[in-house]
């Protein structure tokens, strides 16, 4: 599994994508999914005489024993992928940030929906709503999505506040056909602007669209507060405001306000019926492909 950013960076979008999910496919046969019924997911083995045309030759290459794959019917789900490119996205320094997971994420999703024959499309937003593209089946589209990504992965941070409110209205007024909605977001907005992030949320599915919302943070250091005890310059990333602290003389408010932040968050996603998944950038890509193949499981 590819989780190092030396080994992400030196792999094109569309490769790293195609790498998580053959991973992922693999590690099915291993676990409880196995028996979803998913078009990539279900093999059985080669019956001496039958075509050989659709025999999967990667997983003979891992396993030598031939394997046929077994096709499902087309489905029509349709899935519109939305990233939040606010300068929040880009904690931590140094590291994988929230908006190169919430990236990769993203592309291994396309990839896993590509496979299955599923539309798809992507929303990107920060002041406000910077590409919403329709959600179509087609390799070209793919192809632009993974250009569009690609250029959000190069992009500079710079201080861009989150319109997460207009957004999300705006992205579903735009989306006509029932759909699963996919969201990656800190959703920091939400903790100064509740009620409106959660109507906002909630014309979503008043419009019958399913909702995962991936709640992306760096569950050690903005949930868990795991700084060394000497003094530190935290910066607003949208504000550029600058505070210099001692990381024990504020912890335990910090936890507190964190805690209920996402206790408030939780409960109001339950109210919802919204899927609310926390997306830790350190645990890697494999948590948010199977909570994404749970709810289509249940969608079909």
């Amino acid at each position: 599994m590819l989780e190092n950013k030396e080994e992400l960076q030196q792999l094109n979008l569309e490769l790293l994508a195609n790498q998580v999910v053959e991973g992922f496919i693999t590690g099915l046969h291993k676990s409880p999914f196995h028996g979803f019924s998913v078009e990539f997911a279900e093999h059985r083995l080669y019956n001496k005489g039958e075509s050989v045309k659709n025999i999967d030759w990667k997983l003979f290459g891992r396993t030598d024993r031939l394997f046929t794959k077994r096709f499902e019917e087309e489905t029509n789900l349709r899935c519109q992928l939305v990233i939040d490119a606010s300068s929040s996205m880009y904690y931590p320094d140094g590291s994988v940030n929230k908006l190169q997971f919430s990236v990769y994420c993203a592309a291994s999703l396309i990839n896993l929906l590509k496979r299955q024959r599923d539309a798809f499309g992507l929303s990107v937003f920060a002041e406000q709503v910077l590409l919403s593209t329709q959600a179509k089946s087609t390799t070209p589209h793919q192809r632009f999505i993974y250009f569009e990504l690609e250029k959000l992965l190069n992009a500079k941070p710079v201080k861009k506040t989150t319109a997460l409110v207009n957004a999300l209205h705006e992205i579903a007024e735009n989306i006509h056909k029932r759909s699963m909605v996919v969201i990656f977001s800190d959703m920091m907005e939400s903790a100064e602007n509740e009620d409106a992030v959660f109507s906002a949320l909630q014309h979503l599915k008043h419009n019958k669209h399913e909702v995962i919302l991936f709640n992306v943070t760096d569950k050690r250091l903005e949930q868990e507060f795991k700084f060394d005890n000497r003094p530190y310059v935290f910066v607003d990333t949208e504000s550029g405001e600058e505070v210099k602290v001692q990381p024990s003389q504020v912890k335990e408010s910090y936890l507190k306000a964190m805690a209920d932040f996402k206790q408030t968050l939780m409960l109001k996603c339950a109210q919802y019926r919204i899927d609310y998944i926390d997306a830790d950038i350190n645990e890697g890509f494999y948590p948010v492909l199977n909570a994404y193949l749970v709810k289509r499981n249940r969608m079909m």
